[in-house]
């Protein structure tokens, strides 16, 4: 199966620990902590790894925090290249709070990139996709970096023959669609700013995404609805599934899961309708995992059982 490039121009170390209690002013005396390598496409990259793909991971590194999220990433076997960049690779972290089992996440600013730096980048995901199945660009763009900059991803993949996943927000991903891409996953506020249609209940929510699709901005449009699942909407059809009811233990990641589920099962050659629930067992799975731990292969195959679709149909 050809494999899957996941670029991340603003990763992060991702920290996880635990209190009692947050509270200001006072000192709090933390738990155990991890430390996983994250980002949105290392997200991906990782999570497709665990469910037996082959991913290659690009995305830029600095500093001594640059050298740590390298040590992570071996750790977990991932093939990978680095992009060499003056700025420190960020920190992000989440506290979870044991009297109310609440989470808090504090993401930190990234470094900021030069021209040279991203167009690096660009280099190195047009070297690695070759013969790819997918270049998924997904996260925040730091500081430096232009808004059109996953267009121009966009525009690599068509040069390339290689189809291109796009998960962002705001003008990045405006800017994306634009350009035209194979997969896109809004959430609903993201889809309503797309269109400027209210998107106030599922009927709503499906005539803006088939608008998207028939403009052509993307042949495929995943809108995530958090508790209530997602909405996959094709040229052929729309379908929604609803995820099946767990414990959550921790959010982070979630996301990712779900679009490198999607796009695995894609890369599989399964069906929109099939890829779906792969992707929303991935992104449940996430939630049964601690701190900034992902979704394990096991999980997932037990949850993609319980994953109902439905069709939704033109009002």
């Amino acid at each position: 199966m050809p494999h899957i490039v996941t670029l991340t121009l603003n990763p992060a170390i991702d920290v996880a620990t635990s209190v009692p209690e947050v509270t200001p002013e006072h000192k709090l005396r933390c738990g155990p902590s991890r430390r996983d390598p994250g980002g949105g496409g290392i997200n991906v990259a990782r999570v497709v790894r665990e469910m037996g793909g082959e991913s290659i991971a690009v995305y830029t590194r600095g500093g001594p925090t640059g050298l740590m999220l390298e040590h992570l990433l071996e750790e977990k076997g991932l093939l990978r290249r680095s992009i060499p960049i003056e700025g420190y690779t960020r920190e992000s972290f989440t506290v979870a709070e044991g009297t109310s089992a609440r989470e808090y996440r504090f993401i930190l600013p990234g470094p900021s990139l030069s021209e040279r730096e991203w167009q690096r980048c660009l280099d190195a995901v047009s070297e690695v996709a070759v013969g790819a199945a997918f270049i998924v660009a997904s996260g925040s763009l730091p500081p430096g970096v232009p808004e059109d900059f996953y267009a121009r991803v966009a525009r690599l993949g068509k040069k390339q023959g290689v189809r291109v996943v796009v998960d962002t927000n705001g003008p990045p991903l405006r800017a994306a669609l634009e350009e035209g891409v194979f997969l896109a996953k809004p959430n609903r506020r993201e889809l309503r700013d797309l269109t400027g249609m209210k998107v106030e209940d599922l009927a709503t929510q499906a005539t803006a995404a088939r608008e998207l699709v028939a403009r052509g901005r993307a042949e495929v449009l995943a809108v995530s609805m958090g508790a209530d699942g997602a909405l996959l909407t094709t040229r052929e059809g729309q379908f929604r599934a609803t995820p099946p009811p767990v414990e959550t233990h921790s959010s982070v990641g979630a996301g990712d899961s779900f679009v490198a589920g999607l796009t695995l099962a894609l890369a599989r050659g399964k069906s929109p309708e099939e890829a779906l629930r792969w992707g929303i067992a991935s992104g449940t799975g996430a939630l049964l995992s601690q701190g900034t731990d992902l979704c394990h292969r096991a999980d997932v195959e037990r949850l993609f059982a319980q994953v109902q679709t439905v069709p939704v149909s033109p009002a």
